[in-house]
């Protein structure tokens, strides 16, 4: 039944009610950002202090993605359902519990559980944080609506490695979730004070229960079997068997019934636009290379370079400085250029970043790490808004949130799914280092022997020192080979990738405001 009380579109705010209401609901999208870079230094401390590796504690970062990703598409028929002031402040509610569930975890599966339903409530948070402000401003100032939105959205991943390494080195992992509980109880009470007379129409609509139920089965089927994979020895292990069986078999069942559902919760149709084809296969490729990447960088820093969990957010904080400044520029360009050109620029500079990163030794310094950090801001402020705008160029208004609904979907799982494929690949390849380098550890190398003597005379160690020194040497270098292996594929990876883009028809900034309405 439809709410008849706020058919009427309400008038833009002004004044100081608009500044708290900007402030306010840019809070809620910082809380979501802030929370899914937050934790990327802190996984090592994570895992040590509830016993388990740091590959599973990875996990805390991609079943939050994964859950994350498959309730995007819910949030246009909960919007509907629930009303959109109404849906945005539960949210938030439900984030902060969420919140304190992981911070008061005791151990892995309960906090796993915790980033699942944290992953789940944030879906919505994003795009209805860009409604309610762009429903706040008059229709001239949707570009500063949308500036304002993005300067926060970009603020995350500068504030939260460096935040995160704080408060794990002076408090504890805890805190990086305990913080989200004041931050997120001031927002929904401004929101809820602010809009609650401006709610959205409501109304009953039928939701495609089957869709939603295999898109959930082969979405977990696939994250579990990814995420356990490595530890099971894969397809030697009948659960990893059993694990890809059913995410196959209900990948295979949910297109078929998305292709013939009448109410489909993601519409598959759209794939057959070639600029949502290309331009969604091309940002989610690029964004799980991107996310894979900035969660292996501070776990290496912290396990093998010694630095300290805030340390190694300072040296990854940079990645958003110049992002921050390029945005108004790219907002002022965007209009007279070629989408596609600015897609182009981004990978081809995301390409210069990681092949830069694939020369590291164990020996490098803080500016070396520094450096690329700092200048992946410049294809990172080029990245989402030429690529959103390609794949919503064409698109007719009723299409629009369907397709930024999927895109954001296949972005956000993808994002996941390249976590796991990338610490799976930095494990193998760390295994293939060691075993070649250990190889010249033999008592048939005089080279070798030569080095155990040195040690043995100049620093006084015995023979099972200077042997343990050496394997914690090897170990060393093989995962600093290991991870210049992932750095210099994901460099590859974005050259291949830049054809995608020009199989697209241009899109020029007609779409940007669209396009960052969108994201």
């Amino acid at each position: 039944m439809e709410n008849a009380n706020t058919t009427e579109q309400p008038q833009p705010l002004t004044g100081g009610k608009l500044v708290l209401a900007t402030f306010a609901v840019a809070l809620a999208t910082f809380m979501n950002v802030l929370d899914s870079s937050i934790a990327n230094v802190a996984i090592p401390t994570i895992s040590g202090n509830l016993g388990v590796s740091v590959d599973e504690g990875t996990w805390v970062i991609t079943l939050f993605a994964a859950a994350n990703a498959v309730s995007i598409p819910l949030t246009g028929w909960l919007t509907q359902r629930i009303g959109q002031i109404r849906l945005f402040v539960g949210a938030i509610l439900l984030f902060v519990l969420s919140s304190w569930l992981c911070g008061v975890a005791p151990t892995l599966p309960v906090l796993l559980a915790a980033r699942v339903l944290q992953g789940a409530v944030a879906g919505p948070l994003i795009p209805l944080s860009q409604a309610i402000l762009l429903g706040s401003y008059p229709k001239q100032r949707s570009a500063t609506a949308l500036a304002l939105w993005a300067m926060t959205a970009t603020v995350g991943p500068i504030a939260g490695p460096a935040l995160g390494g704080w408060m794990t080195d002076r408090y504890s992992w805890s805190w990086i979730f305990y913080i989200n509980i004041p931050v997120g109880l001031f927002a929904a009470a401004v929101t809820w004070i602010i809009y609650r007379s401006r709610e959205t129409p409501t109304r009953a609509l039928p939701i495609d229960t089957i869709g939603l139920a295999a898109l959930i089965t082969w979405v977990a089927s696939l994250q579990i079997m990814l995420d356990k994979g490595k530890d099971l020895d894969w397809f030697h292990s009948s659960l990893i068997v059993g694990l890809g069986v059913v995410a196959l078999i209900s990948f295979a069942f949910f297109v078929i019934w998305e292709l013939t559902e009448a109410h489909p919760i993601i519409d598959l149709r759209l794939f057959a636009g070639r600029n949502f084809l290309g331009g969604t296969v091309a940002i989610s490729v690029a964004y799980g290379v991107f996310f894979a990447n900035l969660v292996l960088l501070p776990q290496w820093m912290q396990q093998y370079l010694g630095y300290p969990a805030v340390n190694a957010g300072l040296v990854t904080a940079p990645l958003g400085i110049f992002a921050v400044i390029l945005a108004p520029v790219l907002g002022k360009i965007m209009p007279r250029s070629d989408a596609r050109v600015l897609a182009t620029l981004a990978f081809a500079g995301f390409a210069v970043v990681f092949f830069m990163r694939s020369g590291y030794t164990t020996t490098v310094d803080t500016w070396t790490l520094v450096l690329p950090t700092l200048l992946q801001g410049i294809p990172t402020a080029l990245f989402f808004v030429p690529l959103t705008a390609i794949i919503l160029s064409g698109l007719s208004p009723d299409k629009i949130p369907a397709a930024a609904g999927l895109s954001n979907f296949a972005r956000v799982f993808t994002g996941a799914v390249g976590t796991s494929l990338a610490s799976t690949a930095w494990n193998d390849r760390n295994i293939l280092h060691h075993s070649q380098l250990a190889e010249q550890a033999s008592p048939h190398n005089p080279i070798f022997v030569r080095s155990v003597e040195a040690l043995q005379s100049t620093a006084g160690f015995s023979h099972d020192q200077a042997m343990a020194f050496f394997e914690r040497s090897i170990t060393a270098q093989a995962a600093m080979l290991g991870l210049n292996d992932i750095f210099w594929i994901s460099g590859v990876i974005f050259i291949v990738i830049i054809p995608l883009i020009w199989l697209t028809r241009p899109a020029r900034g007609g779409n940007a405001a669209a396009a960052a309405a969108a994201h």
